[in-house]
């Protein structure tokens, strides 16, 4: 007589579980996708997205790659056309003294003050339709949809002071006028203080799940002072529109004091700041991923940042001329090798359709894909003195077997040797390349490569038994 009690006890404490921890439920794995910005900047259209979500199907998603990412102020029709202090085509709003919009036709907003996709842009969103045919089409693919936002509440919601949908508060209730972000103009902070704060971000986000959105980028929240209010209401707004959405904040670099705190609140959160084709900023990443990596788990990842290999920056935007990758091949190993083992989501940012065969061979190394998805406990086990020699090692699952990468991180070639010592790693190991497949032989004791500078090779070590 008293099962069925405990049963339905049963069944409503796993769905409590499953409502507070739904956050969790997604990003289980490092997510693998593509983003838009580095090749297209803001200034993406319908045809450009589908044509590369097309390529990302046909060439990346056997391999597991799932995401495709529509990156900033896709509420724009023409943005980017004419130039600001920051930069030619970056695409600040423009307004008069008492903060009258001059352009307001340039924004797509809906009478709550939430943000919609510009038509002359993105032709299937007429007739309020928004994101989900895009989504859908996406869907359709097999893909996973996602979307950038900036935070808080657009400046012209709260000049002409927009109602919050099912609220008697507006948006002059809840903005922050001096609260805006140093690189883009366009939104207001939101005081999450204020009744009718949390409204407002349930009413966008009950709106992206109408869409079908998968995946939300939301910028100006992780670095410098960390947003740790406006994040919580996010993170209860995707809860509350009931569809399972990853949240990934940026841009880095994320103060690591807030390491705790942005790991309950996010899925992903940007370590650096933006990251591009320099062997400077790929040798700062490598400090930066050894500072983080004991935070790194399943539904919280440290990001850092997008792959910026391919072809990149269209059109002379977002970042310099318009060029293939300036990392050498040894580099863009380097990038995948230690991307991999520390388990950082891997978004490639290149325009898919001119990018070379090279660019697609990086990103289909099953077996490297493997010690991304699957690997545990990835750490920095060993930098020399003199900061040229770096060695990474990552457990296997329900395996005595390891993966261990050795990188070149200074300016001459040398030998690198690895001393299992190191680990405590004792016996005989079969060790084998992951990029060339070769069966490298037995070591004890040690292995030793040769490398470039700026140069790594990555190897699965196998306990041979005797």
């Amino acid at each position: 007589m008293l099962k069925k009690p405990f049963i339905l006890i049963a069944i409503l404490s796993a769905l409590l579980c499953s409502s507070i921890h739904g956050a969790k439920e997604v990003a289980q794995t490092p997510p693998l996708g593509w983003n838009s910005f580095d090749a297209y900047d803001c200034r993406i259209n319908e045809a450009d997205f589908k044509a590369n979500t097309d390529v990302f199907a046909k060439k990346l998603k056997e391999y597991g790659w799932e995401y495709v990412v529509l990156d900033y102020i896709w509420w724009h029709p023409e943005p980017g056309n004419w130039a600001t202090e920051r930069r030619w085509g970056h695409p600040n709003i423009r307004f008069k003294e008492d903060g009258e919009p001059l352009h307001p036709e340039y924004t797509t907003i809906d009478e709550y003050g939430r943000l919609l996709p510009a038509v002359e842009r993105f032709p299937s969103s007429k007739d309020g339709e928004g994101f989900k045919p895009l989504a859908d089409y996406v869907h359709s693919k097999g893909l996973k949809f996602g979307i950038h936002i900036m935070r808080g509440i657009h400046r012209n919601a709260y000049y002409y002071d927009l109602p919050i949908k099912g609220t008697k508060y507006t948006a002059r209730d809840i903005a922050e006028p001096w609260d805006t972000c140093d690189w883009c103009n366009h939104m207001f902070g939101v005081d999450a203080s204020k009744p009718g704060a949390q409204e407002y971000y349930n009413s966008l986000f009950e709106l992206y799940a109408s869409w079908g959105v998968d995946y939300v980028k939301v910028d100006d929240i992780s670095a410098r002072d960390y947003g740790e209010e406006e994040i919580q209401l996010i993170k209860n707004a995707i809860k509350n529109s009931g569809r399972p959405m990853v949240l990934s904040l940026s841009p880095g670099e994320t103060p690591l004091a807030y390491a705790n705190i942005v790991k309950e609140q996010a899925n992903l959160w940007r370590i650096s700041a933006d990251f591009w084709d320099t062997w400077g900023a790929l040798r700062h990443n490598f400090d930066l991923i050894n500072a983080w990596s004991v935070h790194s788990g399943p539904g919280h990842w440290p990001d850092a940042d997008m792959l910026p290999i391919g072809r990149l920056s269209l059109d002379n935007r977002p970042h310099g001329p318009e060029r293939m990758t300036q990392f050498t091949e040894d580099e863009q190993y380097t990038l995948m090798n230690l991307w991999s083992i520390a388990r950082s989501p891997l978004m490639i940012g290149a325009d898919l359709l001119s990018s070379p065969q090279f660019t697609f061979d990086l990103l289909t190394n099953a077996d490297l894909l493997e010690v991304n998805q699957k690997s545990e406990n990835g750490r920095q086990i060993y930098r020399d003195f003199h900061q040229t020699e770096v060695i990474w090692l990552a457990d296997i699952p329900d395996s005595e077997d390891k993966y261990f990468a050795i990188f070149n991180i200074g300016e001459v070639e040398k030998d690198i040797s690895f001393d299992f010592e190191l680990e405590h790693l004792r016996g005989k190991y079969q060790i084998t390349d992951l990029w060339t497949k070769e069966d490298l032989g037995v070591a004890e004791r040690s292995f030793t490569t040769r490398l470039r500078p700026h140069a790594s090779a990555i190897y699965r070590m196998s306990v041979v038994k005797e």
